[in-house]
């Protein structure tokens, strides 16, 4: 009893989590922010460099707020020191397959340049970039990456320095498949239109959220690859507010939240392919053609099987003169609708019947 008593106790202080393959404990070690992740070197000798070939690297200024540096400035500090040691004492052999940077400000250009020059000269496959930003261009190697696949970049600017983010007109990232802008400012090309995009031919999934469009009406989005779309533009900012003309013709999900200003397709363009679609419009903030444009939305998105709306949504669209007398040939193949209660609009009398008129058996949900 006492040697298998003594076997069993030698098995619970067996040390196994040391004991995996390298590739599994940097795969366990890729889901803790980097600061947590270099901690670890403390627990054995076999944890010591362990660190410095992790393919995933998660940087965040807000963990270094502590009770000696409780303010952001000195959180960015010692987030500096941090970055700045984990980069240059980094295995410089080891590829990094996702970098997800949180910072609270950024003054310097050449700071963000270090940054991700480093990212892209290690092969980065995936990047996300959530910052304060006082300066208008990104270093050109972000825009030339061989390996980025996904992009996400969101720049806010300050109250006291208003300089905006320009996204550039060129771009050379053939493997990209998905790419989300916050608060960019698209500017008009050299054939005098706004599309950036053209040039992604891998892309799938495109998010725009609550950016600008300079010099032009319009923000043109063509992709022969784009399967995914969503557009967000700020109720707060009208003058933000853009157009956008869509050849995508493989466009299966769309998802707008803003004011929607004019036909979503060009003269020779086809959304015959979308078949989910979400929309939501504030019913405070309108222009006049409004309530037109959205029911000419419906009624270019006429194959899609879920649609999802808000109640404000449907209040806009009850402006339409005698909208309920209009002959509605769209939604024929509609499978389900989902209405979402938002304060304080109800849901108007007559409008899902309305869109229901020609598929009555699709599901309806009305959610709060």
């Amino acid at each position: 009893m006492k040697r298998e008593r003594r076997k069993h106790n030698y098995s619970e202080n067996k040390d196994r989590l040391s004991d995996l393959p390298n590739c599994l404990l940097l795969h366990i070690l890729s889901f803790l922010n980097a600061k947590r992740v270099v901690q670890t070197c403390i627990l054995s000798k076999r944890w010591n460099n362990l660190w410095k070939s992790l393919p995933v690297l998660r940087l965040s200024s807000s963990n270094f707020k502590t009770d000696r540096a409780a303010s952001s400035v000195e959180a960015v500090q010692n987030f500096n020191k941090f970055m700045s040691k984990i980069l240059s004492l980094r295995d410089y052999t080891a590829s990094l397959h996702t970098l997800d940077v949180h910072r609270y400000a950024i003054r310097k250009p050449r700071q963000l340049k270090w940054i991700i020059k480093y990212a892209v000269s290690h092969n980065v496959q995936h990047l996300n970039i959530y910052l304060k930003c006082h300066f208008q261009q990104f270093p050109p190697c972000l825009f030339s990456s061989r390996t980025l696949t996904s992009l996400k970049i969101s720049v806010f600017r300050s109250r006291l320095y208003t300089m905006r983010a320009i996204f550039p007109n060129s771009l050379n990232l053939p493997a990209l498949t998905s790419l989300s802008l916050q608060s960019f400012t698209f500017r008009v090309g050299d054939d005098g239109r706004t599309e950036p995009f053209s040039a992604l031919n891998k892309l799938n999934s495109l998010i725009i959220d609550k950016c600008e469009v300079l010099d032009a009406q319009s923000l043109c989005i063509s992709s022969t690859t784009l399967a995914n779309l969503t557009i967000i533009t700020s109720y707060r900012a009208r003058k933000a507010y853009f157009g956008f003309e869509l050849s995508a013709p493989s466009l299966c999900s769309f998802s707008f939240s803003g004011l929607p200003l004019q036909k979503l397709c060009r003269s020779n363009g086809n959304l015959s392919t979308v078949k989910h679609v979400s929309i939501d419009v504030d019913y405070w903030v309108l222009a006049a053609d409004t309530p037109l444009v959205l029911l000419n939305w419906l009624v270019e998105l006429a194959n899609i099987k879920s649609l999802t709306v808000t109640s404000t949504t449907l209040k806009v669209l009850s402006l339409v003169s005698d909208l309920l007398k209009f002959e509605f040939s769209s939604l024929c193949n509609l499978k389900s609708l989902k209405v979402k209660r938002k304060y304080p609009s109800s849901v108007p009398d007559g409008l899902v019947d309305f869109l229901l008129q020609n598929t009555p058996s699709a599901e309806v949900d009305i959610v709060d």
